[in-house]
């Protein structure tokens, strides 16, 4: 196999370990899936599709009304992976992969999960706070909720230009066009709804365009946020694996158990010629000039004269 079919063959390969980014729209995909196949249960059956939202779409969506977020934390994490539109799902897959290829190629695998939830939980404040502190919304706090991967997909998109700027795409194109234009383009059509009823959902985009910004930015002075994830994940991953025993070796079982006997150490050997040049070495340099074996070669000797 030649390189360059080996390059295709890992890129295009789904499911690939350690790929973030397919494993990311693989999730948002599939969690759609099982929305739509339990809408479809209810169409076929006489429950009404009011039911749905308020018994399914509400528990996945993030809430405006404060109290009914507190009620239910969880929807900070399954609101943005949860999508009921087929087109805006579809539209957010498409950016998700275009830009997140391209970040996880400059940046790396680690750095596309970590800027996807960081994106979407500061667009999810954004717009909760929106819905709250703006009185025309204020009324629509209690009825009104959020969800899908915009925000996040925001931030990866953001991301990924502030890592390359210059990055060009389409290179049959006048020499491509450079990244950020077409992140630009991207974001002046999605911030086009800020002037209109959808005010706080473009917002909570915004929050996430922010997010991926600030994150990119202290990745480069070498700051990464996402390293806590990464080491929550492995350390749950790793939770239930089977300890591993040492057994001693045979090695050590039979060379270096020595059951309490004392190593060996080396003795000077002790002759009349040895003692006589130490003492011309005492007079002629003084006794701080011995040598350690020289030392233990006289007691010695200072030894056997006594017995």
């Amino acid at each position: 196999m030649s390189y360059m079919q080996a390059e295709r063959k890992r890129k295009i390969r789904f499911g690939e370990d350690g790929d973030a980014l397919m494993s990311l729209i693989f999730i948002n995909v599939m969690v759609f899936v099982i929305l739509v196949f339990i809408k479809i249960v209810y169409q076929l059956t006489p429950i009404s599709l009011d039911l749905y939202q308020s018994q399914i779409l509400n528990w996945v969506s993030l809430p405006a009304d404060l109290s009914k977020l507190a009620e239910r934390p969880w929807v900070l994490i399954t609101h943005m992976i949860s999508q009921a539109d087929v087109w805006r799902m579809i539209g957010n897959m498409l950016f998700l992969w275009a830009f997140g290829f391209l970040l996880q190629d400059l940046a790396g695998n680690r750095q596309i999960i970590p800027i996807f939830i960081y994106s979407s939980i500061a667009g999810a404040l954004l717009f909760v706070l929106s819905m709250n502190l703006f009185p025309q919304f204020s009324i629509l706090a209690k009825s009104a909720s959020y969800m899908g991967a915009g925000a996040g997909v925001m931030g990866i998109a953001i991301a990924a230009t502030v890592t390359a700027p210059d990055y060009r795409v389409f290179p049959m194109i006048n020499g491509g066009i450079p990244i950020w234009i077409i992140t630009l383009i991207y974001v002046i059509i999605d911030f086009a709804g800020l002037g209109t009823a959808s005010f706080s959902y473009h917002l909570a985009h915004l929050g996430g365009a922010f997010m991926g910004f600030i994150y990119m930015k202290q990745l480069q002075k070498g700051k990464d946020w996402g390293r806590w994830m990464h080491r929550s994940y492995n350390w749950f991953i790793h939770l239930f694996d089977p300890k591993v025993i040492e057994r001693p070796t045979v090695k050590q079982k039979v060379f270096y158990n020595t059951k309490g006997q004392q190593p060996y150490t080396r003795k000077p050997n002790v002759t009349q010629q040895r003692v006589d040049d130490i003492l011309d070495k005492i007079n002629q340099k003084g006794y701080d000039s011995l040598t350690q074996e020289e030392k233990d070669i006289l007691k010695k000797a200072a030894d056997n004269e006594t017995l």
